[in-house]
């Protein structure tokens, strides 16, 4: 099968059988944050995977350090002065959202925080704003590095 480059992955998307498209702006917090929540997921199992070949449990132990509330939490803390007036109003609405589910084994804080991050990551993808969603996610994980004393992307490889 040849691989087809004409469309981005949306379009296909759309041409499932079923699908409908979601207008960020008319969507609840929670609804936005359960969007984020997959696309944030997929962004780090890809970042994570593209590291090399290693056990799933392995895998899923890398992953697992950057999908829990604690740690979104301190990546929107970083990114939060990087954001617009319309990105801080989503991440307020969905940090501010009342949530079924408690918090497993996470602050409040950070669970609300975390939140309001994926209510984000599904707002901006969802709008179709790829290039801003990596930006922000970006200096979200250059802060973890930071603060887990790695070398950022940008100074690896340099003496």
């Amino acid at each position: 099968m040849e691989k087809s480059l004409e469309f981005g992955f949306e379009h296909y998307m759309e041409q499932i059988p079923g699908m409908g498209t979601v207008d960020p702006r008319a969507s609840s917090p929670l609804v936005l944050a359960y969007i984020g929540d997959c696309v944030f997921d997929l962004i780090i199992k890809m970042m994570v995977a593209g590291k090399g070949n290693r056990q799933v449990y392995k895998l899923h132990e890398e992953t697992s350090h950057y999908v829990q509330a604690s740690a979104q939490s301190f990546m929107m803390r970083a990114m939060q002065e990087h954001l617009t007036e319309e990105e801080h109003a989503v991440y307020r609405r969905g940090r501010n959202a009342r949530s079924v589910s408690p918090a497993k084994n996470q602050s409040i804080t950070d669970y609300r925080r975390a939140t309001g991050f994926e209510a984000l990551i599904g707002y901006l993808y969802l709008d179709r704003e790829y290039a801003r969603l990596t930006e922000l996610v970006s200096i979200g994980l250059e802060s973890m590095r930071a603060a887990d004393g790695e070398e950022s992307t940008e100074d690896a490889g340099k003496p």
